[in-house]
């Protein structure tokens, strides 16, 4: 039973002492690594900031010229995206607006075709058609007439109550707010104050 109880006790103690000497081991190996890696970045640190000191000593001689050059850019490409941004605006806007037209005529079309349509609708649809046509031929004069003003560019949108007119430019005088409004007035018989002007 004591042998039994020896043996056992001496397994034990040889475990823990392996154990000990594994963590031993384990810290010292870790602080070595640890040693080497601040070593190193000191080392590294070094090396970075006699290089910045090289880099920061050229950047110097040349920063006046770069950062003006640089602010000259921005601004132009600035310019650049915005008036980009604008012509964008306005042919896409008369591309949906002409793809909503042929989309609608295009449905008409189909009523006309088919066989199961009364007389009398269709005779309402063709009417449609036809009110459409006119529209979208006044809304194409009212844009040339209004460019031939003196306007780079404007789009018209047409609402059951309301025209839309928007015009290429920062702001407008009076006098040019009138023309805009005669030439819309008498081209898509409208009442006046339901023409909505604005810039863009």
């Amino acid at each position: 039973m004591k042998m039994k109880l020896k043996k056992g006790s001496i397994a034990i103690y040889v475990l823990a002492l392996m154990l000990v000497t594994a963590g031993y081991w384990n810290y010292i190996s870790k602080e070595t690594q640890t040693l080497e890696t601040v070593s190193m970045g000191q080392s590294n640190q070094n090396t970075e900031n006699t290089q910045n000191t090289v880099t920061n000593n050229d950047e110097n001689l040349g920063d006046a010229t770069l950062v003006n050059s640089n602010d000259v850019v921005t601004e132009t490409n600035s310019k650049t995206e915005n008036e980009d941004d604008k012509d964008d605006y306005f042919e896409e806007s008369k591309l949906s607006r002409d793809t909503m037209y042929s989309q609608t005529l295009e449905t008409y079309q189909e009523i006309l075709n088919n066989t199961n349509v009364s007389e009398e609708q269709k005779a309402i649809v063709t009417q449609e058609i036809t009110e459409l046509n006119k529209e979208k031929n006044a809304i194409m004069i009212c844009e040339n007439l209004i460019t031939t003003k003196g306007f780079e560019d404007c789009v018209i949108f047409v609402n059951v109550d309301s025209i839309s007119v928007i015009i290429k430019a920062d702001e407008l005088q009076t006098d040019e707010i009138a023309q805009i409004q005669n030439i819309v007035s008498r081209e898509m018989s409208a009442e006046v104050e339901n023409i909505h002007i604005m810039t863009k």
